[in-house]
């Protein structure tokens, strides 16, 4: 895969302050969806993520850039109300999620939360 834009189409929707989320060592994914953290701070923290959980991480990155729509039951769903509109949860671990919003349109998951299951599900 190029990183020259040109010859990289998925790359071009990458939209600052969105960064690449950083893919998992050894990552020979074939992907259909591009996989962004919202900010940098997502990033950094799917990071350390990845330190802690490295072979979950990269079932979930597998799961985000492939089929990131497809339910798993207790494992990845979207949420529900208002508040979360669009929003889904990935359970990486036990004690670990990743909240997303998927963007069918432009084939692309925002990763907006990345770390220890919170007490309420963070708002995209």
């Amino acid at each position: 895969m190029s990183d020259n834009p040109s010859e990289n189409p998925i790359v071009e929707n990458v939209e600052p302050p969105e960064v690449k989320l950083t893919a998992p060592a050894l990552s020979e994914i074939e992907t259909t969806w591009l996989v962004v953290a919202k900010n940098r701070r997502g990033n950094r923290d799917w990071e350390a993520l990845m330190q802690r959980h490295p072979e979950n991480t990269r079932r979930c990155y597998e799961d985000l850039s492939t089929a990131p729509t497809t339910r798993q039951p207790g494992r990845v769903f979207p949420l529900k109300g208002k508040l979360y509109k669009g929003a889904w949860e990935y359970e990486v671990t036990k004690g670990d999620r990743v909240f997303y919003v998927p963007d069918e349109e432009q084939l692309k998951i925002v990763v907006y939360y990345a770390g220890k299951h919170p007490n309420s599900s963070p708002t995209p």
